[in-house]
């Protein structure tokens, strides 16, 4: 069995590792790599081996780190089958659609630029076309089932509690005579998360692949988040500014409305109108509302108190599809709340509108999400002076504010409670991925303390299991 690491290796995106066992070729996550544009361009649109030759995919869930290269991959010859939870499923139908739609736009907007200096036009990775026909692949498992995925392959998806749908897979493997488990823990979840029931605990495998996302680094509590976000609110109010909020459309946009709708309700936050600015937020939030069985008890009960008593909406919220309205929100001067993708603002609506607000002091930029190295949210978030938006420098002179206590990922605690669950005796090897160096050497010497050996992979390294 051989295990080679080509996505999310001392980075926190582009989640991607590549099995092969019984002469089957399996690939765990089809993420897109984000970064600095050119590098980020050519990784993703080159495969380090040829997407025909891949039997099968298993996608822990739907954030487009994980998935959003899956159309590249089937526009390059890949015709297998796409294991994951049917809330993933779901969600990829909205997401990936998303996702072409933002790089034909936003190469529509460069090329442009482009022409006008007499440089060749770009294309989009993929386009919404590609992206369409790639969930013909897809094939739904739920938590706790087992299912043949290749000879001698089995998957079973475990709750990670991370975003909606959002699956540890467990594969059991029987290889020339032997059986052997590996375990990939996608992207695990917090314990107590606002919507979401827990991550759940493995305890036998021979060998785990782990992500290390927050691997140096405790969060704030739900309770010290909520506080803030009242605060931040409330002093936009004060400046009569806008609040920008760049947000992941899947798992942190519907936990941040689920929170302002419970401030609003005990009047704890003045009246302005919140607007969640993205087509593929209101679409996944229909999704959020189609799989009620992953809720965790306290929004059931929630919901309980009034029939029509929604998570997602309430009398200040308004939900942005149309570009248009998206572009009315320019022209208002009445203190309001922005929420929009991308988390990492990498594109989206949410760079429209930095593009016409960062250089006023009276605006506000919460981040609420792990901004990536060589990110643009990254940039904002470390006081870079100056930025660039669709390739023109601005000043940033609004206030940057930063809430942890939203992260969906578990903090160093929490994965070093996920990983201390392994029986000791029969682990052999834990890899650390999807974090960046320091946090994954952190982690490791979290861990560690004589369990079993621990390996921070770089990318393209294989190893014989």
């Amino acid at each position: 069995m051989k295990l080679q690491f080509w996505g999310a290796a001392r980075t926190v995106t582009g989640s991607m590792h590549y099995l092969e066992v019984n002469g089957s070729k399996i690939l765990l996550d089809c993420g897109l790599f984000q970064g600095k544009r050119a590098l980020s361009y050519e990784r993703n649109l080159n495969f380090p081996f040829d997407p025909a030759e891949i039997d099968a995919l298993v996608l822990s869930h739907a954030h487009i780190d994980h998935s959003g290269n899956i159309p590249n991959l089937v526009k390059q010859g890949f015709e297998g089958n796409i294991y994951c939870t049917p809330a993933t499923r779901d969600l990829c139908a909205a997401m990936l659609l998303d996702s072409a739609r933002i790089q034909e736009q936003d190469v529509g907007y460069l090329n442009k630029k482009r022409a006008r200096k007499g440089e060749p036009p770009l294309a989009p990775l993929y386009t919404e076309d590609d992206a369409m026909l790639s969930l013909r692949n897809f094939i739904s498992v739920p938590y706790g089932r087992t299912l043949f995925i290749a000879p001698g392959v089995q998957i079973t998806f475990r709750d990670a509690g991370h975003i909606l749908g959002s699956a540890i897979v467990v594969l059991d493997i029987s290889e020339s005579g032997e059986s052997k488990r590996l375990v990939f823990s996608g992207d695990l979840g917090r314990e107590e998360m606002p919507i979401l029931r827990n991550p759940e605990f493995i305890d036998e495998a021979d060998y785990v692949i782990m992500e290390s996302t927050y691997g140096e680094r405790d969060h704030e509590t739900y309770d010290e988040a909520r506080e803030k976000l009242r605060d931040v609110v409330t002093e936009t109010c004060r400046n009569g500014g806008k609040l920008l909020v760049p947000a992941f459309a899947v798992g942190r946009t519907q936990e941040l409305v689920y929170a302002l709708h419970r401030l609003a309700d005990k009047r704890k936050i003045p009246k302005l109108p919140i607007y969640v600015d993205s087509p593929l937020a209101v679409n996944v939030t229909e999704v959020f509302r189609l799989h009620p069985d992953s809720y965790n008890e306290e929004v059931r009960r929630f919901m309980l108190e009034d029939v029509h008593h929604s998570p997602f909406g309430f009398e200040q919220l308004t939900y942005v599809r149309k570009v248009e309205e998206s572009k009315e929100l320019n022209f208002v001067r009445d203190p309001v709340m922005i929420i929009a993708a991308s988390g990492m603002c990498e594109g989206g609506r949410i760079l429209h509108h930095l593009k016409n607000n960062i250089e006023f002091p009276s605006t506000t930029v919460l981040f609420v999400g792990f901004q990536a190295e060589n990110t643009l949210g990254r940039r904002i978030l470390d006081g870079a002076p100056e930025v660039k938006i669709f390739g023109e420098t601005f000043e940033v002179r609004a206030r940057i504010e930063r809430i942890e206590g939203y992260s969906a990922h578990a903090d160093r605690n929490g994965l070093q409670k996920w990983a201390h669950h392994f029986d000791q005796d029969r682990l052999k090897q834990l890899f650390l991925v999807h974090g960046e160096l320091e946090a994954a050497a952190a982690l490791s010497y979290r861990i560690d303390k004589g369990r079993y050996p621990i390996h921070i992979p770089e990318r393209g390294e294989a190893y014989e299991l």
